[in-house]
């Protein structure tokens, strides 16, 4: 099995997550958490004053119509399967949950960060409305 391979992996603090962190602060926009323990989730970037919750998917783990999101590993695909399966049902009712309590949800997966523009674009629409 390859699990001492995934306790290196993160689930803070990725490089997405910073770089996202670093393009909303440098559009001007400052009162945003971080990990927000008061929702479902703990979506990685909240502004509480305008109940809007970002989330920055891994495409593998969380299950994008991307290349790297359907990759499935070939080896112990039965662990495999549910893993990733679990993660998709527990990113569902999270956001169904956050949204019940009022709030809007974005979420921005990895592979899009390779296009700032169109992540800022993104961002603008969302947090002004």
């Amino acid at each position: 099995m390859n699990r001492p391979h995934m306790r290196k992996v993160r689930s803070r603090n990725t490089t997405p997550e910073l770089r996202l962190r670093k393009l909303i602060y440098g559009m001007g926009y400052r009162g945003y958490r971080v990990h927000y323990g008061k929702l479902p989730g703990k979506p990685d970037i909240v502004f509480p004053g305008r109940k809007r919750v970002v989330f920055v998917h891994g495409c593998f783990w969380h299950g994008h119509d991307c290349k790297a999101g359907r990759n499935v590993p070939k080896s112990n695909l039965t662990y495999w399967t549910g893993k990733l399966a679990g993660n998709k049902a527990r990113d569902e009712r999270h956001a169904r949950e956050i949204k019940k309590a009022g709030w809007k949800i974005l979420v921005i997966w990895e592979c899009e960060m390779k296009d700032e523009s169109v992540i800022r674009r993104k961002l603008e629409r969302f947090l002004r409305d």
